[in-house]
């Protein structure tokens, strides 16, 4: 039966999209070589489309479809697809048309600008000089927070934007176990571990040799170049236009191989998903990942459960060694293994190596909760931030530069993003348990190079779905359970026993 107000509301979201894949055009112009001259001309016209795609998903417009459309007798006369449709677009605009526009735009202004001075303050070591912003950033959070209300804790409103449905209540044990078995085998790699050889990773590694291998890499995998692009930035970023358009960057550093190859595969993993999912999404507000979370799992799943594997290296290494076979010459598939997954405790997340890289995250996700809650003010902030990273990791930061304010998320004002970096690499090992449940050894899938039947598992139980399912429900259908980080540990300990070679 022909719906007039359903295809209107169909018809209504594909432009919104329409706007939005115009803006990340241009972003992604912006990030990979567009004149110096142009980018504040490109800005404005970047905040013009992006103001116009926020107002169409804001507006009254929205709100009659969305008031139509939501009626309990109405809603249950349409397919599933518009179902969640609805659903997902209900969420967007409470979330905006709860604060009060002037509020909103004051904020816009306020992150714009603390980026900008983060920036300075970074370079400069400067926390005071940053302080007050992110005294005002944490304020305006906590005002926002009236408006859209939350259940227990304040803190699982902003931790469900980026992870719906996941709590403090949740979080808390979970990670309270990781850090545990973490630390301990932290301090046994330490105490019990022969250290592996890793001169050779920083020899100089000719960037158009590293380019060849990035791409090839991406093509073992299943990333689709028909469907996609190679490009390099500053920052390595994966953005989507549509599934039909998915663009990576990498970043090449001469004397730094491996530096490429974990971000190339890692933003592989990003866009695998993307340009998975399933074509009856496409032009909705469904057609990109579920969380961040889970977006995060698959990048987590490549770089480093495939990626780092020893397996991988040695059915790769005669391919690499071709390529680089001075650098290489005196290296075999069992040193790169164990060198690129020695345990080294860092100031910088970036830099972290598998092991402690969730430590990081820990430290940042406790220190932002009690901000958010109330129960810590930003001027205490460095010292705390050294205490904790001398508790976890065993080092302690002498600069705010190395320490508080290495990271730009709070800048922008993206509290409750830092913790989905963890749950991403618990999802990935539930991932990979289930996955060898039905499919067999994993190791035996990589020796036999038969990548393209792990991406298409991957593809059958997440990539598809795209915002069909929330992604606790997503992951529980995935794996049969719900979040667990008993995978990840098990994996984490039985990894590092082999690499540290002690029992």
């Amino acid at each position: 039966m022909h719906d007039q107000k359903v295809e209107d509301f169909l018809q209504y979201v594909k432009e919104i999209n329409h706007y939005n894949e115009a803006v990340s055009t241009m972003y992604w112009d912006l990030r990979t070589g567009a004149p110096k001259k142009g980018v504040d001309q490109r800005s404005e016209v970047i905040g013009t489309l992006s103001t116009v795609a926020f107002q169409m998903a804001t507006s009254d417009k929205m709100k009659g479809y969305l008031n139509d459309l939501l009626q309990e007798d109405r809603f249950a006369t349409l397919d599933r697809r518009t179902q969640r449709m609805v659903e997902v677009a209900k969420e967007e605009y409470d979330r905006s048309k709860k604060i009060p526009q002037d509020r909103y735009q004051a904020f816009v202004v306020l992150t714009s600008k603390a980026e900008s001075v983060w920036e300075e303050a970074h370079h400069a070591d400067d926390f005071p000089a940053f302080q007050p912003y992110l005294e005002k950033i944490v304020e305006m959070n906590q005002e926002f927070l009236q408006y859209w209300g939350y259940e227990t804790n304040p803190y699982n409103t902003l931790l469900d934007q980026y992870e719906k449905g996941m709590t403090v209540e949740q979080v808390d044990p979970i990670f309270k176990s990781l850090r545990e078995a973490t630390i301990h085998l932290l301090q046994r790699i330490q105490n019990e571990g022969t250290e592996p050889r890793y001169d050779f990773l920083h020899r100089e590694y000719p960037i158009a040799q590293q380019e060849e291998l990035s791409r090839y890499l991406l093509q073992e995998i299943g990333y689709d170049f028909v469907a996609g692009r190679l490009d390099e930035s500053l920052h390595p970023f994966t953005i989507t236009l549509n599934s039909h358009d998915v663009r990576i960057t990498t970043k090449y550093i001469p004397n730094d191989l491996f530096s490429a190859i974990g971000s190339t595969v890692h933003e592989g993993g990003h866009a695998l998903y993307e340009q998975n999912i399933a074509e009856e999404l496409l032009g909705t507000n469904l057609a990109g990942g579920t969380s961040m979370g889970v977006h995060e799992s698959q990048s987590r799943f490549w770089e480093n459960i495939i990626g780092r594997s020893q397996m991988f290296w040695k059915t790769y290494f005669p391919h690499v060694q071709s390529l680089f076979p001075v650098q290489l010459g005196d290296v075999n598939a069992e040193e790169i293994y164990r060198a690129l997954n020695r345990v080294q405790p860092s100031l910088i997340r970036v830099d972290a190596d598998e092991l402690t890289y969730n430590l990081h995250i820990m430290v940042r996700y406790e220190l932002e909760k009690d901000l958010i809650n109330g129960e810590l003010k930003v001027k205490d902030l460095p010292e705390l931030w050294r205490a904790k990273m001398k508790e976890y990791l065993g080092v302690e930061p002498t600069t705010d530069r190395e320490g508080v304010l290495q990271d730009v998320h709070w800048s922008g004002g993206s509290f409750g993003y830092f913790p989905t970096y963890t749950i991403g690499n618990i999802y990935s090992a539930q991932l990979a348990h289930r996955l060898e449940e039905e499919l067999g050894s994993l190791d035996q899938l990589i020796a036999d190079q038969r990548l393209t039947e792990i991406r298409q598992w991957l593809t059958e139980h997440i990539h598809r779905h795209g915002k069909m399912l929330p992604p606790a429900e997503l992951i529980r259908q995935a794996t049969g359970e719900a979040i667990n980080s008993q995978y990840l540990i098990h994996y984490l300990t039985k990894k590092y026993q082999d690499v540290y070679q002690f029992n």
